[in-house]
C-alpha cells in the first residue's frame, strides 16, 4: 500500500536521543544509542524480541531510568524534569500498549472517559462525550460505544486502546508491537490506522515492532536494533539494500515462505 503524502518538518525535533545506556544486572539492553524523531515522522525501531525496544520507548515516557545519556521530548530533558514535570509531558506523549490495556470492568465509554475525567477535570459532561465519539470515530469503532472489552475481538480492542489514547490529542504517539498477535487482515487494518492517525492529529510516533509488513506500512524511516545499538538506518528499501547480513535472516523470515 502506498503512503500518502506528507509533511514532515526536519527543522522541528520532536524527540532527541544521544548516547543511551540502560541495563539490567549484566544484560547490557541498550549501549549507547542515538535517536532522532521529526515532527510529523513515524520512526519504526525494528528488531527482534529481547532487543531493547520497548525499554527505549519505556525511558522516552519516563516509565524507566536510563544508567546514562540524554532523552530530550518535546523540549523536556526527560532524565532530569520534576516528577510533576513528566505528568504533564507524559499526558503529550501517547502510549499504546501491546495488550490494549483496557479495563475489562468498564465499557469502551468509561473506558474513554477515563484518562479525560481525571486529567481534564474542567470539561463539561458534552465535551467529554464529544471527545469520546471523535475518538471512536476516527478508528472507526463508533458502534461499539456502549460494548464491553470482552465483547471485542483483538483488533477491537486494539483500536479502542488507540482511542483511548487519543483522546488526550497528544504530540507522540508509541506503539509497542501494533501488531503483534492479529491476524494478517487486522494487521493491516492496524497498519492503515496507524498512517490514519499521523495524518488525521499529525503526530509524531515510534512505532516499535518485529513485523517487516508493519514497518514497511507505516515508517517514513526505519532504525534497526541490534545487540543493544542501532546498525542501519534510513528507509525500508535502503535498509534492507545495504547489504548488512545480520538483516537478511530477519528479511527472508518475515517475506519468504
Amino acid at each position: 500500500m502506498e503512503k500518502k503524502e506528507k509533511h514532515i518538518d526536519r527543522t522541528k525535533l520532536v524527540i532527541s536521543i544521544r548516547d543511551l545506556h540502560k541495563s539490567f544486572g549484566t544484560n547490557h539492553v541498550l549501549r549507547g544509542i542515538d535517536l532522532d524523531v521529526y515532527q510529523g515522522e513515524n520512526v519504526v525501531v525494528l528488531g527482534r524480541s529481547g532487543t531493547g525496544k520497548s525499554v527505549l520507548i519505556k525511558i522516552i515516557a519516563g516509565l524507566l531510568k536510563p544508567d546514562k545519556g540524554s532523552v530530550n521530548v518535546l523540549g523536556n530533558e526527560v532524565t532530569a524534569i520534576s516528577y510533576s514535570g513528566l505528568e504533564q509531558l507524559r499526558l503529550r506523549i501517547g502510549f499504546s500498549f501491546q495488550s490494549s490495556a483496557l479495563y475489562d470492568s468498564m465499557t469502551v465509554r468509561e473506558n474513554l472517559e477515563f484518562p479525560l475525567l481525571r486529567n481534564s477535570k474542567h470539561l463539561s459532561r458534552k465535551q467529554v462525550t464529544e471527545a469520546v465519539e471523535k475518538a471512536l470515530e476516527a478508528v472507526g469503532l463508533s458502534q461499539t460505544i456502549n460494548q464491553w472489552p470482552a465483547e471485542l475481538s483483538g483488533g477491537q480492542r486494539k483500536r479502542i486502546g488507540i482511542a483511548r489514547t487519543l483522546i488526550m490529542q497528544p504530540a507522540i504517539m508509541l506503539y509497542d508491537e501494533p501488531t503483534a498477535g492479529l491476524d494478517p487482515i487486522t494487521s493491516m487494518e492496524i497498519n492503515e490506522l496507524i498512517n490514519e492517525v499521523q495524518q488525521l492529529f499529525n503526530t509524531s510516533s515510534i512505532i516499535i515492532t518485529h513485523d517487516l509488513t508493519c514497518a514497511k506500512e507505516t515508517g517514513d524511516r526505519m532504525a534497526v536494533l541490534l545487540d543493544g545499538q542501532f546498525v542501519q538506518e534510513g528507509s525500508f528499501e535502503d535498509v534492507f539494500a545495504s547489504g548488512d547480513e545480520r538483516l537478511k535472516s530477519f528479511y527472508d523470515y518475515n517475506f519468504i515462505t
